[in-house]
C-alpha cells in the first residue's frame, strides 16, 4: 500500500485541492480528481463564473492526469476514481481517465442530475457529459469508528471504505483508507481547516458550518458531521488521520512526510 498526496488544482490564496493516488496490491485508485485538462482548455464553458471566484491556477502540470503520468503510470492504469462529491473542483478530472470506474454516492449523483435552488451553480454537467462508467453506492453497511452507514463499494480494494459525511452537499462522503498501521480519512469539504476540529477552539465548529452549504436544510447535518470528525481525531492512540480537501497546512505535512513515518496525530 502506498498513498500519494496530490494537489490537483491550486486555488487563490494558497488553497489546495487535495487528491490521493492509492496503490494497492490489486488496483490503482484516485480519490477525487481535481480540475481536468478539459477544464483548462475551456474554463469559461466548463467552470463558468466560479472560475473567477476560485481563481484556479490553470496549469496542466497540476492535473491528476499529468501527476499520475509523472509517477510512471499510464492513465489507463487507474482502475477506480472515488469521489467525495461532484463539485466542479473535485470531479473535473474524471474524463482524463476513461478506463476508470467512477464511484459516487447515490444521493450525490441524484442531486447533481436534477439540481434545485443554488445547487445549480455547483454542479457542472459538462464534466461528466462523456458518459462515465458510474458505480453508484447507497448508504448502508457496518459502522466505522461510530459513523453509521459506511460501505465498501463493489469492486474497490478492501482497504477502502466510503463514509457518509453529509452537509456540504446532500450526498457528500469521506473516503477512508486502511494503510495497515492506521487509517487515513479524506473528508472532502466536510470542513475547511483542521483548526475547526481542535478541542480548544470549539467556536470554529459552528463558524465553519455554513461553508459551501447552499441550502439551510444541510447546515444542521454539516454541524453534526463536524462534531463527529472532531471526536474521531481525539480517539486514544490517534488511529485515524483526518484531513480536508482544501487545507494547505495539512496537505504540506502529509505530502512531505517521509515514507514509513507515522501520519500526523489527531488534534
Amino acid at each position: 500500500m502506498k498513498v500519494h498526496h496530490l494537489d490537483c488544482g491550486p486555488l487563490a490564496s494558497g488553497i489546495v485541492t487535495h487528491c490521493l493516488l492509492v496503490e494497492t496490491a490489486d488496483a490503482l485508485v484516485l480519490v477525487d480528481s481535481g480540475f481536468g485538462t478539459a477544464d483548462l482548455a475551456e474554463p469559461d464553458r466548463r467552470l463558468g463564473w466560479t472560475r473567477r471566484v476560485l481563481a484556479p491556477r490553470l496549469d496542466p502540470e497540476h492535473t491528476a492526469l499529468r501527476q499520475v503520468e509523472a509517477l510512471g503510470y499510464d492513465p489507463r492504469d487507474v482502475d477506480h476514481i472515488v469521489l467525495t462529491h461532484l463539485d466542479y473542483d473535485h470531479a473535473g478530472g474524471i474524463g482524463d481517465f476513461p478506463s476508470a470506474r467512477i464511484h459516487v454516492h447515490g444521493p450525490e449523483l441524484r442531486a447533481a442530475a436534477a439540481p434545485t435552488g443554488s445547487d445549480r451553480w455547483r454542479y457542472r454537467t459538462a464534466q461528466w457529459a462523456h458518459g462515465p462508467r458510474w458505480s453508484i453506492h447507497e448508504r448502508g453497511g457496518a459502522e466505522w469508528f461510530g459513523f453509521p452507514g459506511t460501505v465498501a463499494p463493489s469492486g474497490l480494494p478492501p482497504e477502502l471504505r466510503v463514509v457518509p459525511l453529509y452537509g456540504h452537499t446532500a450526498g457528500h462522503v469521506g473516503v477512508a483508507i486502511d494503510t495497515g498501521d492506521r487509517w487515513l480519512l479524506h473528508a472532502g469539504d466536510a470542513f475547511v481547516s483542521e483548526l475547526q476540529l481542535h478541542r480548544l477552539l470549539p467556536g470554529l465548529l459552528v463558524a465553519g458550518a455554513a461553508f459551501g452549504v447552499p441550502e439551510p436544510r444541510l447546515a444542521a447535518a454539516r454541524v453534526r458531521t463536524l462534531h463527529r470528525l472532531a471526536e474521531l481525531t481525539r480517539l486514544p492512540g490517534g488511529p485515524v488521520t483526518v484531513f480536508a480537501a482544501h487545507d494547505p497546512i495539512t496537505f504540506a505535512r502529509l505530502a512531505n512526510q517521509p515514507e514509513g513515518e507515522p501520519s500526523c496525530a489527531g488534534l
